[in-house]
């Protein structure tokens, strides 16, 4: 049969048989690098799911762990804390032990990191993270205090140390070359989470540069950004089953997908299960047909403008 047919018949299968069909079928999986952890190729965001309230949120958690999901993000800062404690209130009765919860913490020195950390800790009811990660490193200034006495660094090592996290990582969607020195400068690190779409190998491209050296290091890879906060839609690019395929065809563990409702997350898990990576060809010849733009920051907003020092900052989370 060929890919396209297999792709149709598979969909199809699914439709026909449910929301039952749906859950009982097999999740992708996979290995998170060197962290060892087995989890889902769709990883449930942080800031989403929080968007349409608490109950909301707590029914979308529970929905997606029927469904297979089993890695969960977050940060301290989504939602002022709430989406921490959604986590909280969502995971007991023993989901807590079923499931990778993931915390970032964006403060650069010491103290603030390990105080970021305990707050998470507590408002998630759990007393350990099994993946905590630097939060959207921008500049290499904000490197510079990370790495330097005292930083941020010294916390994330601390925290491994004492078994209040699993694992060690960090984030971020700015500039390459702000995580390539990141990567470089620390061999502890164990993940790395960067943009992954069909227009980021036009500009200032993670896919090219440092996606291939965290792969050699044998860190997990975690994907953001597939759709550009929306903008690569919006604009008209690409459909949403066009970019969560591009991105799972690239050489990446998990998809951290930014869903709102069930619906989507239902939508979302199905593209995950019944997921054909693409050809050489059919990779070719979509970005091909990105590559006529638009491209850079005037979709990718959280990317900086080469030669501005206007741009504006984007902070993890926003819609827009």
């Amino acid at each position: 049969m060929k890919r396209r047919a297999f792709l149709q018949a598979s969909t199809a299968a699914f439709v026909l048989d449910g929301k039952k069909a749906l859950a009982e079928a097999p999740m992708p999986m996979a290995t998170l690098g060197k962290t060892g952890l087995r989890v889902s190729r769709i990883t449930v965001g942080g800031h989403h799911m929080r968007v349409n309230g608490e109950q909301a949120a707590i029914r979308l958690i529970h929905r997606a762990i029927e469904l297979g999901v089993n890695f969960f993000d977050s940060a301290h800062k989504y939602q002022d804390g709430q989406s921490d404690i959604a986590y909280g209130k969502a995971l007991q009765g023993g989901l807590r032990q079923k499931v990778c919860l993931m915390g970032k913490a964006q403060l650069r020195d010491k103290a603030s990191a390990m105080r970021q950390l305990e707050e998470t800790l507590q408002r998630m009811q759990t007393s350990y993270l099994d993946l905590w990660q630097c939060h959207e490193v921008t500049t290499h200034a904000e490197v510079d205090q990370i790495l330097g006495p005292n930083g941020a660094l010294e916390a994330f090592a601390a925290a491994k140390k004492q078994g209040k996290v699993r694992h060690i990582g960090f984030t971020g969607h700015h500039d390459p070359t702000v995580h390539q020195r990141m990567l470089d400068s620390f061999d502890g690190w164990e993940t790395v989470q960067h943009p992954v779409n069909l227009i980021d190998p036009h500009y200032l491209s993670f896919i090219h540069s440092v996606l291939p050296n965290i792969r050699k290091k044998g860190l997990g890879l975690l994907a953001m950004k597939t759709n550009a906060i929306g903008h690569i839609t919006k604009n008209r690019i690409a459909t949403i089953p066009e970019c969560l395929r591009f991105a799972w065809s690239q050489d990446i563990d998990t998809l951290v997908s930014g869903v709102q409702t069930v619906e989507e997350l239902e939508q979302n898990v199905l593209a995950c299960k019944t997921f054909q990576r693409m050809s050489k060809r059919e990779m070719e010849t979509l970005l091909a047909r990105t590559r006529k733009g638009p491209i850079g920051p005037k979709v990718e907003q959280y990317k900086k403008a080469e030669g501005s020092a206007l741009h504006r900052r984007h902070e993890d989370g926003e819609l827009a």
